[in-house]
């Protein structure tokens, strides 16, 4: 009995892993065989994607998955990702793509390609556009909101002058609501909370002022894919030449793209 169990096991892993390797073989051929295109999308992650009020994905990300589906003619089918399984589902050929955050780094060039970033993220000072703040050095005296133990503190403290003033409070939630309440003069936060703070309190009349550190977003794409990695980029290099990259960018986080690398 256990010997047959172990066959039938190692058959059924054999034929998923035959399944996989003749999906990964060529996926862009097989896109466009299928009509059809699996991209893995966040939707926990605002505003580059998270559900609506009516329920559906939206966001930056989702918006840029629905522009690669559309301009290779196929149907989009979204597949929600965390940051723990984004890449396990591209290498298992779950998704054909990610467009999830993901910015790039040597340990991820080692199992995946990248594709040309798409949209900006960073993280940076913000403040009412009433306040000049033109360099760092500006920031001496000032009091910055910032969430305990996050990069943006820990970053900002080698850039800034010693006399800034860190308000430290519990997560980034606390951190907005007290720069949102008048308590600090700036707050020290990541691109994704600085745009849904702005969402919310258009009131604030807030904007960036410096940036800290940027980390930009690429799309994901499977080792020895080539041919739909230069499909990609191809579709990324026109949203980029016609301004659609920029549209996405203000729409979502109110900040052009700008020179995103290539």
């Amino acid at each position: 009995m256990l010997n047959r169990r172990s066959f039938v096991a190692t058959v059924t892993a054999a034929t998923l892993l035959a399944a996989t390797a003749a999906r990964a073989e060529d996926a862009l051929a097989n896109i466009e065989k299928t009509k059809t295109i699996r991209i893995a999308v966040p939707t926990d992650y605002p505003p580059y994607g998270f559900a609506g009020l009516d329920l559906q994905p939206q966001g930056l990300d989702i918006d840029m998955a629905k522009l690669i589906a559309d301009k290779m003619g196929a149907k989009l089918e979204m597949v929600p990702v965390t940051s723990a399984n984004r890449i396990p589902y591209l290498q298992t050929a779950q998704v054909d793509l990610v467009i999830s955050t993901l910015g790039k780094n040597a340990e991820r060039e080692k199992v995946i390609d990248f594709s040309h970033a798409y949209a900006p993220f960073f993280q940076a000072v913000y403040g009412p556009k009433s306040m000049e703040i033109k360099d760092f050095a500006a920031l001496d005296g000032k009091t910055i909101a910032v969430a305990k133990g996050a990069m943006e503190e820990t970053e900002l403290a080698k850039l800034g002058p010693a006399g800034m003033v860190f308000s430290r409070y519990e997560d980034q939630a606390t951190a907005t609501a007290a720069f949102v309440a008048g308590q600090t003069q700036l707050i020290a936060t990541s691109t994704s909370n600085a745009a849904l703070m702005a969402q919310k309190n258009p009131q604030l009349d807030a904007e960036m002022k410096l940036i800290i550190k940027e980390s930009p977003c690429f799309v994901g794409i499977n080792k020895g894919q080539d041919a739909l990695l230069g499909k990609v980029n191809e579709i990324i290099l026109a949203a980029k030449a016609d301004g659609t990259l920029d549209k996405l960018s203000m729409k979502w986080l109110k900040k052009p793209a700008g020179d995103l690398p290539l």
